[in-house]
């Protein structure tokens, strides 16, 4: 009889938030479907629609547990009894890990739950791999991130600095999604690194057949609404282009403003601000669209430009203030320009009126993107990282 595989997720998520958005994709905690058993243990109590979070484990059996963070440790940081503390806490994690009995953990993010994975990997010998989706040194989750931090949180840094540090070091493996992330671990002084990008909705982005222009030219721009990700170049240079619509796809501090800025050009009719679309919808109806058009200075390949260029869809985005991100270098499958309105405004008049040069930047975005980030690539990548870490163990253990 074949034994049951069973994983082990850690997250440190509050995985209904998560599901209002909509952007869990079909096996997401199982590529490939290699275990029959997947338990999510969460750092953050939550009460999720399980039938909703199904999809994410494919046709295993699903279990949720959680081990809920411990933030009164962080304000004695550092010293021999916190860290004394912090094992103690991460003791509960360990007997529920000893109880499910996993082969395999998988932690997202480096935080709480990698601390704990760790922690379960030097009592129980169970191996782990860590997905990083930033670079921590750049857009910060936890740790405060500017030069005169206080005493206080100088200790909040340092706790997180260790958690980070105990739970990467020790893993098997280490997946940053894309490469801006590699200069974190080298620093981190992490060398079990394997880069493998996100596994994005196979199931509902179809590539983009028809480069006719449409009547009237419509593009979308998708992404949260904050100071780096701020859109207003792109509406002020639709605002002087006739008939042209937009769509902006995305919430954050900045909508107010925008929806002000949008009704003071008198463009209401023709830009449209849309707070969320579900991902399936979303990814469905990229090919309707003329041209993507970003505003971004993330350090990042993020999941919004993949889906565009996965599609086939035109994109025109920013050159970033600071380091390019390395995938998109010396590419000819996106047009770049500068986060201004003249920028963004020769881009699109010049894209708009040349068809065959809309076409060429959309197909080689197209075979460009199949050729190293289709979905169902990514998710192999995964799969195969997954059963040889399996087979590894089995062996160690014959």
């Amino acid at each position: 009889m074949v034994a049951m595989r069973k994983l082990l997720v850690l997250i440190p998520d509050r995985i209904s938030d998560i599901l209002v958005k909509g952007e869990y994709q079909p096996r997401y905690y199982n590529p490939g479907e290699v275990f029959d058993e997947v338990h999510i243990l969460s750092t953050t109590v939550d009460d999720p629609d399980r039938a909703a979070l199904q999809r994410t484990v494919g046709s295993a059996k699903l279990h949720l547990h959680y081990h809920s963070d411990d933030p009164t440790l962080i304000g004695g940081w550092p010293g021999i009894f916190r860290r004394r503390a912090l094992d103690r806490w991460a003791r509960g994690g360990v007997e529920i890990a000893r109880r499910i009995g996993a082969d395999l953990i998988r932690c997202h993010g480096a935080d709480w739950a990698t601390f704990l994975a760790s922690r379960i990997k030097r009592a129980l010998g169970t191996p782990y791999v860590v997905s990083l989706h930033i670079n921590p040194d750049i857009n910060a989750v936890r740790r405060i991130l500017k030069s005169d931090v206080s005493r206080s949180e100088a200790k909040h840094n340092a706790f997180f600095e260790y958690l980070e540090r105990e739970g990467l070091v020790h893993a098997d493996l280490v997946m940053p999604v894309y490469k801006p992330i590699l200069p974190y671990l080298a620093r981190r002084g992490v060398s079990k690194v394997q880069v493998c990008y996100n596994v994005l909705n196979g199931e509902h982005l179809r590539e983009k057949s028809n480069y006719l222009l449409g009547s009237p030219p419509r593009i979308i721009c998708v992404g949260r609404l904050l100071d780096e990700k701020d859109p207003t170049a792109i509406i002020r240079a639709v605002a002087s282009i006739p008939r042209l619509e937009l769509l902006v796809v995305g919430d954050g501090p900045k909508r107010n403003e925008l929806v002000s800025l949008v009704e003071e050009l008198g463009i209401a009719d023709r830009v449209k601000l849309s707070p969320a679309i579900d991902n399936d919808e979303l990814c469905a109806m990229l090919p309707e669209f003329d041209l993507f058009v970003v505003h971004t200075e993330y350090w990042e390949l993020n999941k919004s430009v993949l889906e565009a260029l996965l599609t086939g869809l035109p994109l025109i985005i920013n050159r970033r203030q600071g380091e390019p991100v390395p995938e998109l270098m010396n590419v000819d499958f996106v047009r770049m320009v500068d986060n201004s309105v003249a920028s963004y405004r020769e881009a699109l008049v010049d894209l708009l009126n040349d068809h065959e040069k809309r076409e060429t930047l959309g197909r080689a975005a197209y075979a460009h993107a199949q050729a190293n980030w289709a979905p169902a690539k990514t998710e192999a990548i995964y799969a195969d990282i997954y059963r040889g870490l399996l087979a590894s163990r089995t062996n160690r253990q014959a």
